[in-house]
C-alpha cells in the first residue's frame, strides 16, 4: 500500500523499518522538527527523521498540521493509509480523513488503560503486571479510537522503562504490518474500547522523580524502575563530614525485606537496603552519582561507603 509514516522517537523506528521490509510504499515520513541538543545545542533530527533520510525517504517536519497548506500537501499524497507511532502532534480531522483507510496508531498500552503521553512509564509505576501494544484506528479523541489488534507482554519485577520500551518496540514492529494488511482486506473488525477502565498516562515531569521514602516499598520500587534509565528517580545523600547533599540517580531496585521499624529513608545495611514507609524496604542495585556512569551498588559502596543508619532524603 501507499502509506505515510508519522513518528518521532526510537520506538517508532522499529515500526517504520518493518513497514519498509513488508514492501509498502512510504510516500512520506512525518516527524517532529529537529531540536537543539548537546552542549553545542546543535539541531538534531529525531531518530525517525535520521533513519528515514538514511534510507532515502522523503521527510517532512512541520511544527503544526493545522494550516490549510499542510493539510492540502498531506491530502495530495493520495494515501491508502497513514501509520502513526508516538508522533507528538495532534492530527486535525482533515488529516485523519485524508487516507483512504484512515490513520492507524500503534499505542504502547492495552487500551483504554494508559491513554496519553507516557504509557510505558506509567504502567510500571502503577505496578501493572501486563501491558502491550494496540493497533488502533484514530479518531478526534485522545487514544479513543476502535482497536484492530493487540499484542501483550508481562511486566516483571525486573522490568524497567528501558527494557519495556525495547520489548514493546519489537511487538509494535511485528503487529503493525499484520494489522494494516488485515484492515485493508477486511478480515478484522474494529472493536470499540470499553467504557470502563480508562486511565491517563500523563507526561512524566520533574515532580515524578524525587523518591518519597515514606511510601510503601512496592511503590518506591515501581517508581525507580518506571523512570529508568530516563529521566531517573533520585534521592539525596549527605556524605559523612560534608554539608552539601549529593544527588543520587536510582536506576534499578527490588523490594526486599523489612525495615525493622527504622525511619523511612534509613540505610539498613552496607548494600543499600533502604527503609520505606510501610515497614518494608527497597534494595538499590544500580545507581549513578553526578559526573559518573551508572554502576552496581556493590561497586558504588566499595568506593563510596554509605554507612548503615545514614538517612537518604528526597
Amino acid at each position: 500500500m501507499r502509506i505515510a509514516f508519522m513518528g518521532s522517537p526510537q520506538i517508532a523506528v522499529h515500526v517504520l523499518a518493518a513497514l519498509v521490509a513488508a514492501g509498502h510504499e512510504i510516500a512520506c515520513v512525518y516527524s517532529q522538527p529537529p531540536r537543539p541538543s548537546g552542549r553545542g545545542k546543535k539541531l538534531t533530527p529525531t531518530p525517525v527523521h535520521a533513519w528515514a533520510e538514511a534510507h532515502g525517504l522523503d521527510v517532512r517536519t512541520p511544527k503544526s498540521l493545522k494550516k490549510a497548506e499542510e493539510q492540502d500537501a498531506f491530502a495530495a499524497l493520495s494515501l491508502d493509509a497513514a501509520v502513526v507511532v508516538a508522533y507528538g502532534l495532534i492530527l486535525p480531522q482533515a488529516i485523519l480523513d485524508a487516507p483512504r483507510l484512515g490513520c492507524l496508531n500503534m499505542h504502547a498500552s492495552i487500551l483504554p488503560r494508559w491513554r496519553g503521553a507516557a504509557p510505558i512509564q506509567r504502567a510500571i509505576m502503577a505496578g501493572d503486571q501486563e501491558t502491550g501494544v494496540d493497533a488502533m484506528l484514530m479518531d478526534a479523541g485522545l487514544d479513543t479510537g476502535p482497536v484492530l489488534m493487540s499484542a501483550r507482554t508481562p511486566i516483571t519485577p525486573a522490568t524497567t522503562a528501558g527494557t519495556l520500551h525495547d520489548r514493546l518496540a519489537e511487538l509494535a514492529a511485528e503487529l503493525a504490518p499484520v494489522a494494516l494488511a488485515r484492515w485493508a482486506d477486511g478480515s478484522i473488525t474494529p472493536q470499540a474500547q470499553p467504557e470502563a477502565g480508562v486511565t491517563y498516562a500523563h507526561k512524566i515531569s520533574a515532580e515524578d522523580q524525587p523518591v518519597d521514602w515514606t511510601k510503601p516499598a512496592g511503590e518506591v520500587d515501581c517508581q525507580i524502575r518506571g523512570l529508568s534509565p530516563f529521566p531517573g528517580a533520585f534521592c539525596h545523600w549527605t556524605p559523612e563530614g560534608e554539608e552539601t547533599p549529593v544527588r543520587l540517580k536510582l536506576l534499578m531496585s527490588e523490594a526486599s525485606g523489612a525495615s525493622g521499624g527504622a525511619a523511612p529513608g534509613t540505610v539498613l545495611d552496607d548494600r543499600l537496603l533502604v527503609a520505606c514507609g510501610d515497614g518494608g524496604a527497597v534494595r538499590i542495585t544500580v545507581l549513578q552519582r553526578p559526573g559518573k556512569g551508572p554502576m552496581s551498588s556493590s561497586v558504588f559502596v566499595n568506593g563510596t561507603p554509605i554507612a548503615p543508619g545514614t538517612r537518604l532524603t528526597s
